[in-house]
């Protein structure tokens, strides 16, 4: 639609996730027309972030050290592992400021159609943090998708030898949300995850 290099910068943007031809258009058209933006240093922290973050080596969440900060914390209780799919969810997870244990990021879902099967994932490395007996419980808190629930299902059948407690998170109607916009499902999981009052 436009020349040249305008076109490749809408397009770039475009390739990122969530971002579609309209959000890539707004975001070059931004920066052309915005004289205060500060392209050097976006450019900066871009180059930076690929050279410094890396991934925690014992829970796979984003660090720019060999640990995160969640895993360098002697406060965090080491006796409850909250499994997650992406970094993403450690953070939306921490945001609630209602979990105080550990994390363990698998990189992704089961999804046998995307080709990714669990030694795609970071399950070895779960099943070693369990192996001394410390963590004696396990949240799955996939996400409640078929690839989640597919994922939390093989990691329930898995961990069901070991003397650990297998836990995941409930699900149903969202808080402001309205019965009739409710899909089955999700009214379905609300009436099984009631509680007495």
């Amino acid at each position: 639609m436009y020349d040249g290099i305008v076109q490749e910068l809408i397009d770039e943007f475009g390739r990122l996730p969530g971002i579609g031809p309209k959000s890539a258009q707004r975001i070059t058209f931004h920066i052309l027309q915005t004289p205060s933006f500060d392209v050097k240093r976006l450019s900066q922290l871009l180059t930076e972030v690929r050279e410094r973050v890396r991934f925690c080596e014992i829970c796979g969440n984003v660090a720019e050290q060999e640990r995160c900060a969640i895993c360098r914390d002697p406060r965090r209780d080491g006796s409850v592992i909250c499994v997650v799919e992406d970094a993403k969810d450690v953070a939306a997870i921490e945001r609630t400021r209602e979990f105080r244990g550990l994390y363990q990021v698998l990189g992704g879902a089961i999804s046998p159609i995307a080709g990714i099967g669990p030694d795609d994932l970071r399950i070895a490395q779960l099943l070693s943090r369990l192996a001394d007996g410390t963590v004696q419980e396990v949240i799955l808190a996939t996400n409640p998708n078929l690839e989640g629930e597919a994922t939390a299902s093989y990691l329930s059948r898995l961990l069901t030898s070991m003397q650990i407690t297998v836990s995941r998170l409930a699900s149903g109607l969202p808080v402001g949300g309205d019965l009739e916009y409710a899909d089955e499902v999700t009214l379905g999981r609300a009436f099984e995850g009631r509680r007495v009052l």
